[in-house]
């Protein structure tokens, strides 16, 4: 070191560090200054080469489990393999990917970035073996759709029905949900394409929309409610009558409310109020009680037995029914056959508007 007065004086580092003492860990620092000395970072020789999926994988299983001894226990691995797959990351990515917490460890910003992205990855290799064996095997494969309860168990049931006796071995995986949670789905890639209705307001630049076919809310009653067969109602003469109504709060139930306003009219007074298609449609058999259910559930897979449409067009537009994927995402084969046979499906019933 040279003395005070002529001399340069030394450069200071700063470091940061991940400690982990009881969990097994050893302490272990990096200079920030390499943090911003990579602006030009090599794939190759930094990234390419040298992040491993396995620690990828363990770095997972760690923020799962909340404490490195845990996920070595459920990776049947020593808790060292699990702290050097950790540091291994960090030192190839440059920045500290897990902090620790009284309740053992969390992953940081960095890490929750590389750990969403990780999940993409991981998922892409998985549909890529999927599809090598769908090339050695094009009569099997599988397919992940996400739709909405009302379009699964009737537009979406056609086209499985449809496929399936062309392609017996196909395995289709149906989840339901909301919109927001069927976009998130698609968004992780734990669904390969959603069938469900657009709106705008919940439009995504980074998801496509196929139309396929319009279908309106409609007021439906059992074959036997003595409004059946009438040929012409309004709606505010129905206000009195029996309803069987999902929650105003509710996606569904808001539309509702929507249409009531835009008649005119508060959101009726239900005597039932539940989400479920399939108690509403019993509550209609009766003939006491009315609802309003899209129309597309009331012709498929097949016309419904007992539930009639009544004469009302309520006021406002339900919005087109068709297919959201990624963009710029490849689907496999047996998705893309899901594809074509919805669109079969789906063309009897865009002829009819």
């Amino acid at each position: 070191m040279g003395d005070l007065h002529g001399s340069v004086a030394p450069k200071l580092t700063l470091q940061w560090c991940s400690v982990f003492g009881s969990d097994g860990i050893s302490i272990f620092c990096m200079p920030l200054i390499h943090l911003t000395e990579r602006p030009n970072m090599q794939w190759a020789d930094r990234i390419g080469r040298r992040i491993k999926l396995r620690d990828l994988h363990v770095l997972q299983a760690v923020a799962q489990a909340g404490s490195m001894s845990k996920a070595a226990s459920q990776l049947a691995i020593s808790v060292q393999v699990v702290s050097k797959a950790i540091a291994d990351l960090e030192h190839t990515v440059g920045v500290p990917l897990l902090d620790r917490i009284p309740q053992g460890v969390e992953p940081t910003a960095y890490g929750r970035a590389l750990m969403h992205r990780s999940v993409i990855a991981f998922e892409e290799l998985r549909q890529g073996i999927k599809d090598i064996e769908y090339l050695s095997d094009p009569t099997a494969g599988e397919v992940r759709i996400g739709s909405t309860d009302a379009l699964a168990a009737s537009f979406v049931s056609a086209v499985i029905d449809r496929l399936s006796r062309s392609y017996p071995r196909i395995l289709f995986h149906v989840v339901t949900g909301t919109a927001k949670l069927l976009r998130r789905e698609l968004a992780e890639r734990s669904v390969d394409l959603l069938i469900f209705r657009h709106r705008a307001s919940i439009a995504n630049e980074q998801q496509s929309f196929e139309f396929l076919f319009e279908s309106p809310h409609i007021v439906a009653a059992g074959a036997s409610n003595p409004w059946v067969g009438r040929r012409r109602v309004g709606l505010a003469q129905l206000m009195g009558e029996l309803w069987a109504l999902p929650p105003p709060d509710n996606e569904f139930g808001a539309f509702i409310a929507e249409a009531f306003r835009a008649s005119g009219l508060d959101f009726p007074r239900a005597a039932v109020v539940a989400l479920t298609l399939d108690m509403r449609a019993n509550l209609l058999k009766t003939g006491r009680y009315l609802t309003v259910f899209p129309e597309f559930w009331l012709q498929l897979p097949d016309p419904h037995p007992f539930i009639r449409k009544l004469p009302i067009e309520l006021p406002i537009a339900s919005g087109p029914i068709g297919i959201v994927t990624l963009k710029n995402r490849a689907l496999s084969p047996v998705a893309q056959l899901f594809i074509e046979t919805a669109r079969e499906v789906a063309k009897p019933l865009a002829r009819r508007k």
